[in-house]
């Protein structure tokens, strides 16, 4: 891909029809939740004698119960079955349900429509697992990040267009029932058709033998999930994610109607501008994170999450009881504004927060056991979506209103952010990195096609600033092992940087002979592994702006691990607050300027027999040039 490219993927089959259908099918199963939240809502009475606000949530439940029974024999099938066919299936599914909805607006039998919640959940903890396990099989990884934002971006914008369309539909006097009706099964159709045109997915292990006990196989895919560590937190922090969705998106109806005495109508707005938020928060994350997975942007997202959800806390308190506010009376009311906004900010930064995990979880999971591990993905965030249902159900009886209701969540949110980031450092990690290099400096990258995707390699770089790593970790896609020297490896905060990254200190012979000798061992064991690790070897900060001779240290590194060496030149560090331009570093506040532009310019490899000292200072000199 370049440049902006993503959208491109649109016109090519390898993507396109698998968009459409997963935006029709989620275009879909809003415009039928939409009509029948709204419905349950505003006519409870005509259905049942429990309160509404249990309603919404008994509802929500069953709709989610299926991912939690269900998921862990998807995710079998999908790794077992053709997937492309799997997906024409699942949608002909979609389309029975629809049938079996319609049939309940109908009657107004609250039976069948809670039971068409309940298959329309069958069907989705079908689809889930193909869903995400196809993209890997068509996109790159350079496109991936990119794909996930589009399929974000498009369930964000189908959810938004679905509930607009299905709450337009069910409060049209006379017709409105046998619209959503009609509309919910042509949309069906119109998947079935399209999902004959994406391209055939080969099954990664055709030859598995499913277990149809959905207890036993959920439980083994939760501790088969659970192997890789890295992969289940982000799992848990996308279960996370969902709880949290769950807790706001349940109580919109009821926030509406009881709380801003407002109509059916604005229900909508406030889902509408939400989805929008996460619709631009999606397709933001390739432009922040360079096309590469970066999960530096996820504390980002769970910072916003916090904030904008105690605001809108506060701004949902003091709204006096009132006759019920149309669609246009509630956006003129300013006082309304501020909670929109609130709403927007929160699905924005929770675009932020999932797109990367999302991301993670694919490019870090076995091909083989990529749909089970999916499911195990889809059975976690079942379980605490429905948790969050029953924790809303408490916490009503227990007396707490709905702004209350809000306000906890947030709190929770910054704590569970906290637990996770204590679990696995890498996340505040590369938040550290990314935010140095996109608050601090503007980045100009060029070259970093050249670095291998995948095998040993030896990245050598002139040694400009005490930040030359993490300008470094945040512009190459491959997690990058940083030998330095043990003195700037432990600065305070740093240090926390340095070693989440695995970065390995180094000192001179002279000075501890068997840090020198441990440094050179695991950097060879490092670069067998197949890690990509970079010197610095000048072996000092240059104090003149001009490079000094290359070390011969790294032709010991070569000839113990011969492997791939990448000159990469840091340009326009020189003179900033973290260079020894005019005396100490990190002395002179007034070097500090917001948005100083710097760059990285990486050359061709070399193989390791042609990369002498001279011949790789020489090289990181060319590719600097007179930019220092």
């Amino acid at each position: 891909m370049q440049g902006s490219s993503q959208y491109r993927l649109l016109a090519e089959r390898r993507f396109g029809p698998f968009f459409g259908v997963q935006f029709l099918g989620a275009f879909n199963d809003n415009v039928f939740k939409q009509a029948l939240v709204i419905l349950l809502a505003y006519q409870t009475a005509s259905f049942t004698t429990m309160s509404s606000d249990t309603l919404q949530n008994l509802a929500q439940a069953l709709f989610i119960l299926p991912f939690f029974l269900f998921s862990a024999t998807a995710g079998q099938i999908a790794d077992k079955v053709e997937k492309s066919t799997l997906i024409t299936i699942t949608v002909a599914i979609e389309l029975a349900v629809m049938a079996l909805g319609a049939v309940g607006l109908f009657t107004q039998s609250l039976a069948l429509l809670l039971g068409a919640l309940f298959l329309g959940g069958v069907q989705s903890a079908l689809f889930g697992p193909v869903k995400y396990a196809i993209l890997p099989q068509h996109l790159n990884d350079t496109e991936i990040v990119g794909g996930n934002g589009m399929v974000e971006m498009g369930t964000s914008i189908a959810i938004l267009l679905g509930m607009v369309y299905g709450g337009w539909l069910i409060t049209q006097p006379g017709w409105g029932v046998a619209g959503v009706a009609v509309s919910a099964m042509a949309i069906s159709a119109a998947g079935i058709v399209l999902s004959r045109f994406i391209p055939k997915s080969p099954a990664p292990d055709p030859a598995l033998r499913i277990n149809w006990n959905p207890l036993t196989e959920t439980w083994r895919n939760l501790r088969f999930t659970a192997r890789d560590r890295t992969v289940w937190n982000s799992i848990l922090g996308i279960s996370w994610f969902w709880f949290y969705g769950a807790m706001f998106i349940t109580q919109f109806p009821n926030l509406s109607k009881n709380v801003l005495g407002a109509a059916e109508h604005v229900v909508t707005l406030l889902l509408v501008v939400f989805s929008v938020g996460i619709g631009v928060g999606s397709l933001l994350c390739e432009r922040l994170s360079g096309k590469k997975v970066e999960i530096g942007l996820v504390p980002f997202g769970s910072i916003g999450l916090t904030v904008f959800g105690i605001d809108l806390w506060l701004a949902a308190q003091g709204h006096a009881p009132h006759a019920p506010q149309t669609l246009a009376e509630f956006a003129r009311d300013a006082s309304h504004w501020r909670m929109l906004a609130d709403l927007f900010l929160l699905g924005l930064f929770g675009g932020f927060y999932i797109v990367p995990l999302y991301a993670l979880v694919q490019t870090r999971s076995d091909p083989a056991h990529r749909s089970r591990i999916i499911a195990g993905n889809n059975i976690l965030n079942a379980a605490f979506i429905v948790a969050a249902a029953a924790i809303a159900i408490g916490l009503f009886a227990a007396g707490l209103t709905i702004p209350q209701l809000i306000l906890v969540t947030a709190l929770l949110n910054a704590a569970v952010a906290v637990y996770i980031y204590l679990l696995v450092p890498e996340f505040l990690m590369r938040f550290l990195v990314w935010m140095l290099v996109h608050s601090v400096y503007r980045l100009e990258k060029s070259g970093l096609e050249r670095i291998p995707d995948e095998g040993g390699a030896l990245i050598v770089a002139n040694h400009v600033s005490f930040v030359d790593a993490l300008v470094i970790a945040a512009a190459v896609r491959r997690p990058v092992r940083f030998v330095m020297d043990h003195r700037i490896f432990g600065i305070p905060v740093l240090n926390f940087v340095f070693r989440t990254g695995k970065a390995i200190p180094i000192a001179a012979a002279k000075e501890d002979a068997r840090m020198m000798e441990r440094a050179f061992a695991e950097v060879a064991g490092a670069l067998r592994a197949g890690d990509v690790v970079c010197i610095f070897p000048e072996g000092r900060i240059t104090d003149t702006g001009e490079i000094y001779p290359f070390r011969p240290g790294l032709t010991r590194i070569l000839q113990e691990t011969p492997v791939p060496v990448v000159p990469i030149a840091l340009r326009g560090l020189w003179g900033s607050f973290f260079s020894r331009m005019g005396g100490a570093a990190m002395t002179r506040p007034w070097r500090m300027r917001p948005f100083a532009k710097i760059g990285l310019a990486v050359g061709a490899p070399l193989a390791a027999a042609a990369a002498t000292p001279e011949a790789l200072q020489a090289r990181v000199a060319e590719l600097r040039g007179g930019w220092r």
